[in-house]
C-alpha cells in the first residue's frame, strides 16, 4: 500500500515538472544563436580629400565624427614628408599673377612653401603655409616671363625633396607632369600684343610711302625711259 502512494506521488511530479517546462523548438534555437552573433558594422572612409583647400586633417575628422572613420595611410612623423602634387596654376597675365593648387602628400605635415624661380636666378620662397591650405597667390610675375613653380612640405622631421634642385638647372626642376614641380609661362598681357601690332602695321605703312616716294622721286629725276624712247623716235621721223 505505501508503495503504492509513493509511486502515485512520483507520476504526479514529474507530470507537474513537465507542464512548467519551455519546450524549445528549433527555430527557438535559431533566434537564440541569431541574437548571441552580432555582425560587424561596415568600414567607413572619412571625408577626406587631400586636394580640397582648407582641409583639416583626418585625425581630426576621426574626432568630430559620429562613427568612428578610417583615414589613408601616412608616413611615420620621424621621416621627411613625401613632395606634394602640383595641380592647376590659373594665370592672370594681365595683373601679373597666378593662383596655384596643389595636393598633400601621404605623409604628416606642418606647413607647405612655394618655390619660384626665373630663369637662372634664385629662387623665391614665398609663405609658410598651414597645413590645411591647398590654394595661393603668387604675385610680381613678368609678362613673357617663364618660371619654374615647386611646391615643398615641411613638418619636424624637414622638408620634401624637390626634383634637380641641387645644383642643377631650373629646366630639370619641372620633372614629372604629377611631380611638385612644373613651368610656368606668363604670356604678354593684350594691350602689349595691340601696341606690337599697332607699331608693326605703322612701320609697314611707312615702308610702303617711303617706297612710293622714292620711285617717284628716281622718275622725276631720270625721267621716264619709255617717254624718252618715244621722243627720240619722233625726232627721227
Amino acid at each position: 500500500m505505501l508503495d503504492s502512494l509513493s509511486l502515485l506521488w512520483l507520476v504526479a511530479m514529474t507530470t507537474s515538472l513537465v507542464s512548467k517546462a519551455q519546450i524549445l523548438t528549433p527555430q527557438d534555437y535559431e533566434e537564440e544563436d541569431a541574437e548571441s552573433v552580432t555582425t560587424p558594422s561596415a568600414a567607413v572612409l572619412c571625408d577626406y580629400d587631400r586636394c580640397r583647400h582648407l582641409q583639416v586633417s583626418c585625425v581630426e575628422l576621426q574626432k568630430v565624427g559620429p562613427v568612428a572613420c578610417m583615414c589613408p595611410g601616412l608616413s611615420r612623423e620621424d621621416q621627411q614628408p613625401d613632395p606634394p602634387r602640383l595641380g592647376e596654376v590659373h594665370i592672370v597675365a594681365e595683373e601679373g599673377r597666378a593662383t596655384v593648387h596643389w595636393c598633400a602628400p601621404f605623409s604628416p605635415v606642418n606647413h607647405y612653401w612655394l618655390l619660384l624661380r626665373e630663369s637662372n636666378g634664385a629662387p623665391q620662397k614665398t609663405g609658410p603655409f598651414n597645413a590645411t591650405v591647398r590654394r595661393a597667390e603668387l604675385n610680381g610675375l613678368k609678362t613673357g616671363g617663364t618660371y619654374v613653380l615647386c611646391v615643398v612640405a615641411t613638418n619636424d622631421a624637414g622638408e620634401s625633396h624637390v626634383p634637380g634642385a641641387d645644383g642643377e638647372g631650373p629646366e630639370n626642376w619641372a620633372g614629372s607632369s604629377f611631380g611638385p614641380c612644373g613651368k610656368l609661362i606668363v604670356p604678354p598681357r593684350p594691350a602689349t600684343l595691340v601696341h606690337a601690332a599697332v607699331g608693326v602695321g605703322t612701320a609697314l605703312a611707312l615702308l610702303s610711302c617711303a617706297a612710293l616716294v622714292w620711285h617717284f622721286c628716281l622718275r622725276e629725276r631720270w625721267g621716264c625711259p619709255r617717254r624718252q624712247s618715244r621722243a627720240q623716235a619722233s625726232e627721227g621721223l
